[in-house]
């Protein structure tokens, strides 16, 4: 009798099977995952060089940009490469590798989304204790959590699917490794499995979620008190927090929190937020953001003296 792990390849479906349209796509996302990469560098490499943004809201914003890099890239590089590829193929090894990290990066961004929501609420509800609350061992520990809270969620979303039997289709209906597909391969019911897989991303989801909520509701009702102008700033350095949340939170809750189905809709949403929503978030934070942008203009200043001086 065959081995019951006898797959060790699988194939991809791919997003659309047309090699026009796929041509098409590797033309849009390509430019997609460039501008993910330059963007959210150019956020980190500003904010560790200039001394104005020292505050922990940039600290965090830096760290989330550095997420973004990491998270998309857990996907997107692959998945444009496979656009020009006849058959797209990955290791089974590859594919819990895929999904750890994909999984890793996802939830750390959730958490360091509620963490800056957080640190807005302190700075715009207790603006005099804001630094000594927000101490520099404070941010530390609480983009440390979210790095914890990320590992503990993919090694509960691995262990699950490592001693699952897999004994022939190895075909996935999806464009990167993800657990509804795979599961669907398995020689087994996954319903335990999947119901694991619920509560896991289901529990951070609506705790992150409550969380940001609640932090919102209370940030409002104290802008009440405040002036036109103090209102008016206040919200505008939320706006951007609150756009990157509905940005990523919508698409993966619709994903995540349902039972799984292969719809080409799915994987159209599942595009938005691994390959689009990386690349918005610079844009949301640096257009709604003197601060960054000023910064930004001083550091390519710079560099423009320091090429004129070679």
């Amino acid at each position: 009798m065959a081995s019951t792990n006898n797959v060790t390849e699988l194939i991809f479906t791919g997003l659309f099977q047309d090699p026009e349209v796929q041509r098409v796509c590797f033309v849009v996302f390509l430019p997609v995952y460039l501008a993910t990469l330059v963007g959210n560098g150019l956020i980190v490499l500003t904010i560790s060089v200039s001394k104005s943004l020292r505050s922990p809201m940039y600290f965090f914003l830096s760290y989330l940009s550095f997420v973004e890099i990491s998270y998309s890239s857990t996907v997107v590089p692959k998945f444009v490469t496979d656009l020009l590829a006849k058959v797209k193929t990955m290791s089974m090894k590859g594919c819990l590798t895929q999904i750890f990290f994909f999984h890793f990066f996802a939830v750390a961004e959730i958490l360091l989304l509620v963490v800056m929501a957080y640190d807005r609420y302190v700075a715009i509800c207790k603006p005099l204790h804001y630094m000594n609350i927000m101490s520099r061992q404070l941010c530390h520990m609480l983009v440390a959590g979210s790095w914890l809270g990320g590992f503990l969620h993919s090694i509960i979303q691995v262990a699950i699917t490592i001693p699952l039997p897999f004994c022939g289709p190895n075909v996935i209906d999806h464009y990167f490794c993800d657990l509804h597909p795979l599961f669907k391969l398995a020689c087994t019911d996954t319903f335990v499995e999947g119901v694991i897989v619920l509560a896991n991303s289901g529990l951070i989801s609506i705790f992150s979620l409550l969380i940001l909520v609640s932090s919102y509701i209370i940030i409002l009702a104290h802008l009440r008190n405040h002036s036109a102008e103090g209102r008016r700033k206040a919200l505008s350095t939320c706006a951007s927090h609150i756009t990157a949340v509905v940005l990523f939170f919508i698409p993966a809750s619709f994903i995540y929190m349902r039972p799984s189905s292969t719809f080409t809709g799915d994987k159209l949403v599942a595009v938005f937020y691994t390959v689009i929503t990386p690349m918005l978030n610079p844009i949301i934070y640096t257009l709604r953001n003197a601060e960054v942008k000023t910064a930004m203009r001083k550091l390519w200043a710079k560099k423009e003296k320091l090429g004129i001086g070679e």
